[in-house]
C-alpha cells in the first residue's frame, strides 16, 4: 500500500464510523476517493478491495438497503461501519492477571507470533485495561521460532488457503509433493506438527515441519473450511510416542561424552532394545580399531540422526540401516551444498544486519489505528516515549501524527479533523472522530495471546493462584468469535525436564546466593566445575537456561539446566556486582576481541540461522539464499554445525576452514560407502 492509500483508508474507515445511516457508493467517490477519471467498475473493484482491507483491520463493513423498488441498485446502497460491533470491549485486568499475560505475550517475543501478541497488548493498554506489572526476573520463558514455513503456515490457516510443499515422508524417505488444507498446527514430543486435509489422499495426515525440504507456498486463490470445532491438542493427543529403538553405533576412544552418558550396556540391554542381528552388516561386526561400540536407546530416527551427523568421521552407525540412511542422507546434502560453486561475497555498508521485516503502509496503518486510542487514555506523555513504545523512531511517529492531523470526515470543517498537538514535544489529542477505542482483536492477536496463555499451564508457578484462569476467560470473552479459531494453534511444553534443579536455581536468584555447578559443555567435550552468580533463568521451549556471572570465565555465560550435573549453593553470597544483558533472547555467545569472523551461504530454509547465530551482516542472494557474516568464537566446531544442518548452511571464508569442512564431510561420509544410498523399505 502507498502512502496515500493509507490516508485514504483512513479517511475512509472515519467517514464509515461516523454515518449513522449510511453512505452511498457515489457520495464516497466524490467526498473520500475525490475521484472523476476512472469508469464505474474500475471504481467497484477499487471500492471492493478496500472493503476487505478494513475487514482485514477487524472492521466489518455493513450494507444498507432500502425496501422496495431499486433495493438491489449498487447506486442506492449505502455502506456504514457500526460503532460497537467492531470495538474491543472493557477488559478490566488485575496487576497478577496483567503479569501472566505479558507473560503470555512475550512467549511469542521472537517467534511466529510475536507482532501480533505486541499488537494485542498494545490494544489492552489503549483501552486503558493494562496495568504496569512487574514481571518475575527469574521465570521468563519463550517459544523457539519455528522458521519460515510455521509463520507461512500460521496466515494459510487463518486465511483458509490450501499450502502446496515437498515433504519427506518418514516411512519411505522419499521427498513428495503435498497438496494440502491446514487445519491446525501444534506441538508433540518436541516437534511442530501440521494437521490438515491432504487432497491427494483424501484424508487427515500429521506433518512434522522437520520434514518439509521446500517452502510452503500458499494457494491464494483457493479456499477451504475447516471441520467444526477443530482442537488441534486433542488431535495431537492421540498421536502416540514413537516406541524406543536401539542404535548400535561405534564411536571414537575418549570422544563423544555426552553420547557415552545416554548409551547403555550391551549385556544390560533389554530384548526391545537389542538391536537385531540381521540389522547389523557383516562388514560391522566388529567394531573398528580405535573405536567403542555403544548401544544408544531412541525413538525417533531424524532427530537421532541430526546429532550424529555433527559428529562426522568420529562415529558410525552400524544399526539399524533406516538411521545410518538418515545421517548419510543429511552428510550427503551437507557436502553437495559444499562443492556447489563459491557465489561472489559482497555485503552492504557496514552495519548489523537489519533482520526485522520491512515495514509497510499496512504497518502504519495498523499502527495510527492503536495509536489514537492509546494517546486518548495517556495524553501528555513525551514523544520519545510515545515512538519508545511503538518501537519506531520519533521520525516515523511524527509521520503518522501528520497524516492523523490531515484526516477526518468528508469535506469536513476543521473541526471535523483528527486534532492532535505536539509543539511541547508532549503528545495531546482533543478530536478524536470515534476512534477513542481500539478494534477488536484480530485471529492472529487472539490466537496469540489465548495459546501463549494454554501454553503457561505447564509451568506450576504461574498456573497457581489464579490469575491464569481468570485472565484466560476474560480474554476469551473479549475475543469472541475470534477466540475460538484459537484452538487451532497449540504451543509447546515449556515446563523444564528437571525441576529440581530449575527450582535450586530460582531460590538462589531470590537469595542472591552463589551456586556450584558441575556442567558438561559438548563443544569441549568434557566436564568442568565453576562457581556462579545466578542472575536469570529463561528458556526456548522446555530447554532451560541459567544466566549467571561465571567466577572461572571472568563473564557472563549461559548454562543449559540439562546439561548441569550437579547444582548446589556453596555457602557465599553473590558478588552482586554483575547485571543480565539487556534485552531478550540473551545471546547463547559471548562475542570476544579474538573471535573468527565467518561467512556463511544459507540454504532458502536456512535463512533463519542468520538470527539463531547473531549474523552481523547478511546479503541475499538470488533464489532466496543468503550470505551472513557470524562471530564464532571457535571454529573447530564448524564442521559439526555444518554437518547438523544438512545441507541448509556451508563455510565460504576464510577458505581454510571451507576446505576443513569439506574434508571432514568427505571423511564422515567414507564411513558409510557400503551402506545403500536411498530409503531402506
Amino acid at each position: 500500500m502507498s502512502a496515500s492509500r493509507t490516508e485514504r483508508l483512513l479517511n475512509l474507515l472515519i467517514a464509515l464510523l461516523n454515518t449513522k445511516y449510511g453512505l452511498r457508493r457515489g457520495e464516497l467517490r466524490e467526498k473520500v476517493y475525490h475521484d472523476t477519471t476512472s469508469s464505474e467498475v474500475a471504481f467497484g473493484r477499487r471500492f471492493e478491495r478496500d472493503k476487505g482491507e478494513l475487514r482485514r483491520f477487524g472492521f466489518d463493513v455493513e450494507t444498507v438497503t432500502d425496501k422496495g423498488w431499486g433495493s438491489d441498485d449498487p447506486a442506492t446502497t449505502r455502506y456504514r461501519i457500526g460503532k460497537e460491533s467492531n470495538r474491543l470491549p472493557d477488559v478490566s485486568l488485575t496487576p497478577e492477571e496483567c503479569t501472566v499475560l505479558v507473560l503470555a505475550a512475550q512467549l511469542w517475543e521472537h517467534a511466529a507470533l510475536g507482532s501480533a501478541a505486541l499488537d494485542a497488548v498494545r490494544k489492552l493498554q489503549a483501552a486503558g485495561g493494562l496495568v504496569d506489572a512487574g514481571l518475575p526476573a527469574a521465570v521468563q520463558p519463550r517459544i523457539r521460532p519455528a522458521g519460515q514455513a510455521f509463520e507461512d503456515l500460521v496466515s494459510a490457516m487463518h486465511a483458509q488457503h490450501p499450502v502446496s510443499f515437498t515433504y519427506l515422508a518418514g516411512s519411505t524417505g522419499q521427498e513428495q509433493e503435498r497438496l494440502v488444507e491446514p487445519w491446525g498446527l501444534g506441538s508433540r514430543f518436541g516437534q511442530w506438527y501440521l494437521v490438515g486435509h491432504d487432497r491427494a489422499r483424501g484424508d487427515k495426515r500429521f506433518f512434522r515441519l522437520s520434514r518439509l525440504t521446500s517452502a510452503v507456498t500458499v494457494l491464494e486463490k483457493e479456499s477451504f473450511k475447516p471441520p467444526e470445532g477443530f482442537n488441534v491438542r486433542a488431535e495431537l493427543a492421540g498421536l502416540p510416542e514413537l516406541p524406543v529403538q536401539t542404535a548400535v553405533v561405534d564411536v571414537e576412544q575418549g570422544r563423544l561424552l555426552g553420547l557415552r552418558k545416554r548409551a547403555v550396556a550391551a549385556s544390560g540391554a533389554t530384548p526391545e532394545h537389542a538391536a537385531p542381528e540381521s540389522a547389523t552388516p557383516e562388514h560391522a561386526a566388529h567394531p573398528a580399531t580405535g573405536t567403542d561400540r555403544l548401544t544408544v536407546p531412541f525413538r525417533d530416527a531424524e532427530t537421532l540422526a541430526e546429532e550424529l551427523a555433527s559428529y562426522g568421521p568420529r562415529v558410525r552407525v552400524v544399526s539399524p540401516p533406516d538411521l545410518a540412511a538418515a545421517v548419510r542422507r543429511r552428510l550427503t546434502a551437507a557436502a553437495g551444498f559444499a562443492a556447489r560453486p563459491v557465489p561472489d561475497v559482497a555485503f552492504p555498508d557496514a552495519g548489523h544486519a537489519a533482520r526485522s521485516r520491512k515495514r509497510t503502509s499496512e504497518d502504519q496503518l495498523k499502527r495510527m489505528l492503536q495509536l489514537v486510542p492509546f494517546l486518548v487514555h495517556n495524553q501528555g506523555l513525551h514523544i520519545s516515549e510515545v515512538a519508545a513504545r511503538f518501537g519506531i523512531t520519533r521520525k516515523e511517529l511524527e509521520d503518522d501524527l501528520r497524516i492523523l492531523i490531515c484526516s477526518g470526515l468528508p469535506e469536513g470543517y476543521p473541526d471535523d479533523l483528527l486534532d492532535i498537538q505536539w509543539d511541547t514535544d508532549h503528545v495531546f489529542i482533543t478530536q478524536a472522530l470515534d476512534l477513542t477505542r481500539p478494534v477488536r482483536f484480530t485471529v492472529d492477536e487472539a490466537c496469540a495471546l489465548l495459546t501463549g496463555l494454554e501454553t503457561l499451564n505447564g509451568l506450576p508457578e504461574v498456573a497457581e493462584g489464579g490469575a491464569l484462569e481468570s485472565v484466560t476467560l476474560k480474554l476469551m470473552a473479549a475475543a469472541g468469535e475470534e477466540g475460538l479459531k484459537a484452538a487451532a494453534l497449540s504451543g509447546p511444553e515449556v515446563a523444564p525436564g528437571n525441576s529440581a534443579t530449575l527450582e535450586t536455581a530460582r531460590s538462589a536468584i531470590r537469595s542472591g546466593a552463589q551456586l556450584h555447578l558441575v556442567y558438561f559443555s559438548p563443544q569441549r567435550d568434557a566436564v568442568s566445575e565453576r562457581d556462579v552468580d545466578p542472575l536469570r533463568l529463561y528458556s526456548l521451549d522446555n530447554t532451560w537456561y541459567l544466566e549467571a556471572y561465571c567466577h572461572s570465565a571472568r563473564g557472563l555465560r549461559n548454562f543449559r539446566l540439562d546439561r548441569i550435573e550437579a547444582l548446589t549453593p556453596n555457602g557465599r553470597p553473590a558478588a552482586g556486582t554483575a547485571k543480565p544483558l539487556d534485552g531478550f533472547p540473551v545471546k547463547l555467545f559471548t562475542p570476544n576481541d579474538d573471535d573468527t569472523l565467518v561467512v556463511v551461504e544459507l540454504a532458502p530454509r536456512g535463512t533463519g540461522l542468520a538470527d539463531d547465530y547473531y549474523a552481523e551482516r547478511t546479503a541475499p542472494l538470488p533464489g532466496g539464499g543468503m550470505l551472513a557474516e557470524i562471530r564464532f568464537g571457535s571454529t573447530d566446531w564448524l564442521p559439526t554445525f555444518v554437518a547438523q544442518h544438512g545441507g541448509m548452511v556451508r563455510i565460504l571464508q576464510p577458505g581454510a576452514l571451507a576446505d576443513a569442512s569439506r574434508q571432514w564431510l568427505a571423511a564422515a561420509l567414507a564411513q558409510y560407502e557400503d551402506f545403500p544410498a536411498g530409503p531402506i523399505d
